[in-house]
Formats: structure tokens, sequence, C-alpha cells
């Protein structure tokens, strides 16, 4: 394959075989075992992690300052954050939207969805950044899978791995492959072009699209997704309480209103110390009794207008903001939530968001008992009531996954989709016909989607997400202390120690980089095992090309578990998937894309 090669790079010294580890590899070695340790956790934001290993780096003295910042400056990264921009254009326009209403259709059977939804997310996924298609296609899908009576659990795994799989197609397509040719450019002075590695990514997302055809349906489960379950009656619950002045009070519920409402019913009563579950419309209420509404989420707003009733949430009436300004909100926990794993009460829910959590539903289910006892997880559902601008604040932000519909935002511009569309074609020309490097053309694709007005110049902060530049460009810094150490010597002599020729060798490269992603992120994956994959190929005396394109395959390899990828985890609540899901499916996935990418990455890259 065609590759360009730049100025040389100052590569280091290789490190010999029977090189020993100093104290600072060993430093190295424990502080990426804390990072996998903090990110299994799960308490600590990635980036949080990130840095505060790139913090004990340079305290140890194992890194300077220039190595342990080296990836805020490195092409790939800063290209990362440039496609944002372009994508934040196509979102804008509703230029995705329209491709994918064009191209999705109305199938006649499951399998014939499957093929409708798994081409056109490929394609896209080939030229957008996969997290960002993602994101714009999940509501899409799930009304089309409500259109369509196939159950969303059944739709999502798909969205999710056909981006993903899409995006090893070009250059472009992820943020691994562009990691991947920030580290060559500058430790082996090669780039990449923008279909360099589609002998590879093109065949994967084939293979990978008629495996979901012909299997997904059988191995994926029937189950609710998060929007299903906000809006399943029985299934959520409110609590409101009788006020001491109610008018309500001493009077039957038929005779107060409560056996006639539209959006529930009034399942129990909780009075003093006992629980009245056999409700009748002759049932007298008393001041302070505690009444468990189920149904939709409109039941709230319902009984909000009945007088003497407020909700029994006892921080509701500690909500700094005035009832006029005060709404309704339905999320779902993301994975970045400050509070996983504790209470309500000790995440400091309503300081911190402004907003009361009126009900919470898990997997379906309402929970039972009393809100402030109930430790949040991923996926939660929850009935907020919150301020006029909750929506507005945490729409761009990662605490939560927004499934209800948002009436305040603003419509697609779609008069200018064809611009947008046409930037992106020029983008991908001008790279590929090798008159731009492609962070140059991304700039250039960024500059147009804001001087035409595809994109505000006030809402690129929204799009950017800060959060995963940090963790990549922290990410590099562990890279750099496995190689300044010799710790990627030392694990490359291990790996190699079982023999079997470069093939074997190429082999352990992408299992390795798969068991990494899976158990941190794709990127962070791609940035440590690179450095090993460039001691294996010196060792042997082989072309380092074949295990740099085994690491960037294997690093967008995660179909096993919802950590290693960020499209796993948005689909997760959505989709009402648990964790055993992703490993039926995931692991013949994972062994499919190994196999394919074994046999074809040596025909095109010989070592």
């Amino acid at each position: 394959m065609s590759r360009t090669r730049l100025e040389p790079a100052n590569c280091g010294t290789p490190h010999r075989w029977d090189q020993q580890m100093g104290i600072e590899a060993y430093i190295t070695f424990a502080v990426i075992i804390g990072v996998l340790a903090a990110l299994a956790w799960g308490r600590l934001p990635a980036d949080v992690v990130l840095m505060g290993a790139v913090l004990i780096l340079l305290l140890s003295g194992v890194l300077e300052p220039a190595e342990a910042l080296v990836g805020f400056a490195n092409p790939g990264v800063i290209t990362v954050a440039v496609l944002y921009i372009v994508a934040a254009g196509l979102k804008e326009t509703g230029a995705v939207q329209w491709l994918a209403n064009l191209l999705l259709g109305r199938p006649k059977t499951q399998r014939g969805a499957y093929a409708r939804l798994a081409f056109p997310v490929g394609a896209l996924s080939a030229f957008l950044n996969n997290t960002t298609v993602v994101a714009m296609l999940l509501p899409a899908i799930q009304d089309w899978s409500g259109r369509l009576r196939i159950p969303v659990s059944k739709m999502l795994i798909p969205l999710s791995y056909m981006a993903i799989l899409g995006g090893t197609a070009t250059l472009i397509g992820t943020s691994t492959n562009l990691v991947i040719d920030g580290l060559l450019q500058s430790e082996r002075g090669v780039s990449l072009g923008m279909f360099d590695i589609a002998a590879i990514g093109v065949p994967l997302a084939v293979t990978g699209a008629l495996f979901l055809i012909l299997f997904a349906g059988k191995l994926l489960p029937t189950r609710h997704g998060a929007l299903e379950q906000l809006q399943a009656a029985r299934q959520y619950a409110v609590e409101f309480q009788v006020t001491e002045d109610s008018p309500v009070r001493n009077k039957t519920i038929a005779a107060a209103g409560l056996r006639s409402l539209n959006y529930c019913y009034l399942a129990e009563i909780q009075r003093e110390q006992n629980l009245v579950s056999d409700v009748g419309p002759e049932t007298v209420l008393h001041s302070g009794d505690r009444l468990t509404f189920i149904g939709d989420p409109r039941c709230a707003g319902e009984l909000r207008k009945v007088r003497g009733l407020q909700p029994s949430a006892g921080d509701v009436g500690k909500l700094d903001v005035d009832h006029f300004q005060r709404r309704l909100v339905e999320v779902v926990i993301g994975p970045d939530f400050a509070g996983l794993g504790m209470a309500v009460r000790e995440s400091r829910f309503r300081s911190r968001y402004k907003a009361v959590v009126l009900s919470i539903s898990r997997a379906g289910q309402r929970l039972p008992g009393k809100i402030g006892d109930i430790e949040l997880r991923v996926g939660d559902a929850l009935l907020l009531e919150a301020s006029l601008d909750f929506v507005e604040q945490y729409r761009f932000r990662r605490d939560f996954l927004l499934v209800s519909p948002i009436n305040d935002e603003s419509p697609a511009n779609f008069r200018r989709a064809p611009w947008a569309v046409a930037i992106l074609v020029v983008m991908v020309l001008l790279n590929a016909l090798g008159l731009l490097e492609v962070i140059v053309a991304a700039l250039v694709a960024a500059g147009l989607m804001l001087a035409t007005g595809c994109v505000a110049l006030g809402k690129l902060r929204r799009y950017i997400d800060i959060q995963v530049i940090i963790v990549i460009a922290a990410s590099f810094s562990l890279g750099m202390a496995m190689t300044k150490t010799g710790a990627a010597s030392w694990l490359a002599q291990t790996l190699l120690s079982v023999g079997g020729g470069p093939w074997m060798a190429l082999a352990a490269v992408f299992f390795l980089t798969v068991l990494c992603t899976e158990l941190l992120t794709n990127n962070a994956a791609a940035v440590l095992v690179f450095p090993i994959a460039m001691e294996i190929a010196d060792q042997i005396g082989a072309d380092f090309m074949p295990f740099a394109v085994a690491v960037m395959i294997a690093a967008s390899a995660s179909f096993i578990t919802p950590l290693g990828y960020q499209t796993n985890l948005m689909v997760m609540g959505p989709g009402g998937y648990r964790m055993q899901d992703f490993v039926r499916i995931g692991i013949p996935m994972t062994l499919l894309t190994a196999s394919v990418a074994l046999a074809l990455i040596p025909l095109f890259w010989p070592f």
C-alpha cells in the first residue's frame, strides 16, 4: 500500500532484548495498572484519570514536561478536534438525518431492516467520526424501529457495531486511525493517505454487515429501551403527598378526582408506618399520606395541577427555582455522570444540577423505596423537575442522555444541507488526491462550514468534546513513558518468547490491543500498544506497517463490552442492554474481525 514518507523522525535507540528494566519502567507499569483499575472502578472521569497519570509521571521524573505534553501537539489529536466542527455543520443542517431517512426506507423483514441499517451507517462512518454518526442517528433509529414494530434492542447494537466497522475504512472514519497516523508521522516519518486502509476496512465492514444481517436477530435480546421504559405505563412511578391544608384531605379518592386521571393511576398509599395497597374509590385521604402513582412521564405534570398535592421528594421544596421557571425533564444517566454508584442523596443531585429526581426507572421497572436511598447507575431513566435552562445546559454534556423530545431545540437548517455535504466531499477529495494533508483539509472544511453558515461560531464549544481530546492527548504520555523506560521493549520480548514467526507476532499484537481496548478506551489502547508493536517489528526485523495497521484495526474492534468504545456506551441505555448482551454477540464479532484482518493485512503490507 502507498504511504507518504516525511522527514526522518528521531525514533530513539532500540532497546536490546537483554536490557534490564530500571525503576522508571516499574513506575510506568504501576501507573498503567493504576489507570486500568481507576477506569474499571468507574467513579472518576477518564480525562481526570489520564491527566492524573501524566502528573505522576512528571513528578516521578519519568517524563520531562515536553514529553508529557507531546500529545497535545500531535497532528492526529488536532485533526480529531477540527473534525468535530465539520460534524457539527452536518448535524446543524440536518444533512445526516436527511441521508439516513432517504436510505433507511421501509423494509418488510427484520433482515431487510438490518441491511438497510448496516450499509448506510457503515458508509457514513467512513467519512464522519463514528461517535458523531451514532449520536445523530440514534433518535432516528429509535423512531424507525417503532414504525417497523421491531424492538429497539434489536437495532441499536448493530448501529454501534457498523459505525465502528465503517470507521476503519478511511483515515478520518475514527479518531483511532488519526491517532495512529499521528504516531506514525512523529515516530516513523510516515503519513497515511485517506484510503490507504480501505483494503482492510471495507472487507471488514462488509463481512460485519453480513454477520449482523444473518445472526443479529437471533443473538440480540427483545427488550424495552430507555425511551420505551419511560413511556410504558405501570412501570414508572411518582410519589405525591397530601399537604396539611389540602382541599382533598378527608375526601375519598373518587371525590378528589384521582380515579379519572389520564396518564396514571393511584397504586398505593403510605400512611405513617402502614401501607395501603388495596386502594379503592371510597378510600379516604388523610393529610400526610404519600400517594404512589404509576403511569407515563406526563403523570407528574398532570398531578402538579391538583391542588393540595405536592411531590413527596423532599428536595422539591428546597429547589431554588421559581415555580413558573420549572419544567419536567426526562433523562437517562450517562457514563460520565459524577454520582455513579452513589445514592441520590449522596450525589448532591439538587445542588449540582438544580433539579430534583421525582422517579427512577431501571431496566423497564420502577424502583421502590425512598428515592434518596437509590444508588444511581448508567442507563437509569430519571424523571426530573428542573429549571427552564436545564435542557440547554446539559444537552451537549455527557452526564445525561436526554431521551424525551426536546421541544425547544432549534430546527435543522435543511437549506444549507447541500453546502455541508459538498464541503465534506471537498475535504475528502483534497486529501485523497494528495493535494493537502488530512489536518489541512480538515481545517479548510471547518473554515468553510463557518463561512457558509452551516454551523454558528457560538456553538463550536458545545460540539468539541474536550474530554475526548484530553484522554487521547494524555494517553500519548503513557506511550512515551513505555518507550523511554524500556517497558515496551520488555513487553515485546515477552510476547516474542512464545515464538511462531511474524504472523504469530502480528496476531499477538492484535489480540493484546483488543484486550486493552475492552479494558481502557480505543484511543488509549492504541497509544499504549503502538510502541510495543514497533518494538516487536524492530526486534524480528519486519516492516513496521503491518503491526501499525493491526493496532489501528484492533483498537476499534471493541464489541465484547460497552466500556471500550463510546458508541457502545451510547446505545446501552436507550437499548436497555445488559453486559451479557454485548458479550453474546461481541465474541463472535471479534473473532470474525480478527480472522479477516489477520488474513488481509500481510497481503497488502508484507512482512
